[in-house]
């Protein structure tokens, strides 16, 4: 339920501001006497659909410790804490970037990391992980977590969203506004859009998202295969990485939540293959062989 209502509060949040930002740009105001004018729905939309996603971006690491209940580790307090944080400066370094915040947090096996740069990254591993991997096992997920990090996976995945989110704005309402005119093309009295603008704005906006949904899970895909390279190359070796994934297939993980689910190592895979953010095992196994 908490993350639930944060989840809600925060999209409400956002969508306040970004209303507040296009009226004083005065882009919302695309819809004219003379018809629709494009090029202020195209800025309308890339504000909309670039600010929301840019916004989520440099809120993701708060939003990541309050969901989940991470616990950064400022001064390590057990041998487990320890090696879990000399761990990630080691990869880290390796990687040739600064040095992430390392958190920890009660739950089933899962990690992610999350962040705005690459300077101001966040790990945070499971407890689940910690206790039901050995340490080499664990240390091939942190190498991949870290490897995110380094390719960069969090912008670029905010850009893609930032990109679809703008052409599902732009599209639903220029597809609305087309079905309104044609429903009013004997209606001499009229003036400005009617409730089919609304409707079919509202429809198109929906199924333009779920095809746009599509197109970033098949990215966030690519992006665990590119991830699962850099761990291995960061642990010299393929192994640790096949086996961790073996035993990921082997115990009971939990999805992050919605907002966060294509940052873990596990989960959220979705009924559907086009829909999940991530690749089966088996398959993210068979392309380490490949390497």
């Amino acid at each position: 339920m908490k993350r639930v209502l944060l989840f809600l509060v925060t999209n409400l949040a956002v969508m306040l501001v970004l209303s507040v930002v296009t009226s004083l740009l005065g882009v919302n105001k695309f819809l004219t006497a003379n018809g629709l004018n494009l090029g202020m729905l195209l800025v309308f939309a890339g504000v909309i659909g670039f600010g929301g996603a840019f916004i989520s971006l440099l809120m993701s690491k708060s939003m990541a410790k309050w969901s989940t209940g991470a616990r950064v580790i400022e001064h390590p307090s057990t041998s487990t804490e320890v090696w879990l944080v000399d761990t990630v400066a080691r990869l880290a370094d390796r990687a040739g970037l600064p040095m992430p915040e390392v958190a920890i947090y009660d739950g089933e096996p899962n990690a992610f990391a999350t962040g705005a740069t690459k300077n101001a990254s966040l790990v945070a591993v499971s407890t689940g992980l910690l206790q039901g991997m050995t340490r080499e096992e664990a240390e091939a997920v942190l190498a991949h977590e870290v490897a995110h990090i380094a390719n960069g996976d969090m912008v670029t995945l905010t850009l893609i969203q930032g990109v679809v989110n703008t052409f599902v704005i732009f599209l639903s309402r220029v597809v609305g506004y087309a079905v309104d005119s044609f429903l009013r093309r004997n209606d001499e009295e009229s003036s400005g859009p009617g409730i089919g603008y609304m409707v079919t704005s509202f429809i198109c906006e929906i199924v333009f998202g779920v095809l746009a949904s599509i197109i970033v899970a098949w990215f966030s895909r690519q992006r665990e295969f590119r991830a699962d390279a850099g761990a291995a190359r960061l642990m010299g070796s393929a192994l640790p990485m096949q086996n961790a994934l073996r035993r990921l297939g082997n115990l009971h993980t939990e999805p992050l939540p919605q907002n966060m689910a294509a940052s873990g190592i596990a989960g959220g895979q979705g009924l559907m293959a086009l829909f999940a953010t991530h690749p089966p095992l088996e398959q993210r196994i068979a392309a380490l062989n490949g390497r």
